[in-house]
């Protein structure tokens, strides 16, 4: 579980292909403070750490998780927004996000609005996933507040902060980011298909 809350950024330093996974090295500055069998989450998606050398550590991306997010798209020298799991008692700051990525959007457009940003995504509705005005919604890990609601688009405002400590300062016209939608709408959207 997780916050969307975004900690740190890595850079990827290696890519193998394993039969039909990816194992992933990456250098981060919380690298020291990981240990074997731990959940981090990389742009919004949930791994688990398998190997560490020195300020490196590797995680295994399977089919599934190439199918359904950005993550075959990654080359050596990307950077990624880290989140590690966040510990129970602690403040809630984001919204309640599983790491589990429900689908892939690009950016189609983006706002220089004196100091802020504002950046509008696509996404394919006939997967079932939904935003409202000023929902949560998860984008590369991060958690951000839907405007501009439209039947498979949405828009976000980004702070300087958020802009210069995530990776959405790398974001261009494109950019295929992983979101995950609020968990507590799929609940609902689920329960109201199920009650039709």
């Amino acid at each position: 579980m997780f916050t969307g809350i975004i900690e740190t950024l890595g850079t990827i330093k290696k890519i193998v292909k394993d039969q039909e996974n990816l194992i992933i090295t990456i250098q981060s500055n919380i690298t020291n403070e990981l240990k074997i069998d731990q959940s981090v989450a990389h742009n919004g998606i949930c791994l688990t750490v398998v190997e560490i050398k020195e300020d490196n550590y590797s995680v295994v991306a399977i089919k599934e998780t190439i199918l359904k997010t950005n993550i075959g798209e990654w080359q050596v020298g990307d950077i990624v927004n880290l989140e590690r799991a966040m510990k129970l008692g602690d403040r809630l700051d984001g919204h309640i996000v599983q790491g589990h990525v429900d689908q892939t959007g690009k950016c189609i457009a983006i706002e220089n609005s004196n100091g802020s940003w504002y950046f509008t995504f696509e996404y394919d509705e006939t997967l079932s996933n939904i935003t409202i005005e000023k929902g949560s919604i998860t984008i590369n890990g991060t958690s951000l507040t839907v405007v501009n609601s439209k039947k498979n688009e949405f828009s976000v405002a980004i702070i300087p902060y958020t802009y210069e400590n995530t990776n959405f300062h790398s974001f261009k016209i494109g950019t295929i980011v992983n979101l995950e939608f609020d968990v507590v709408g799929k609940y609902v959207k689920r329960l109201f298909e199920l009650n039709k």
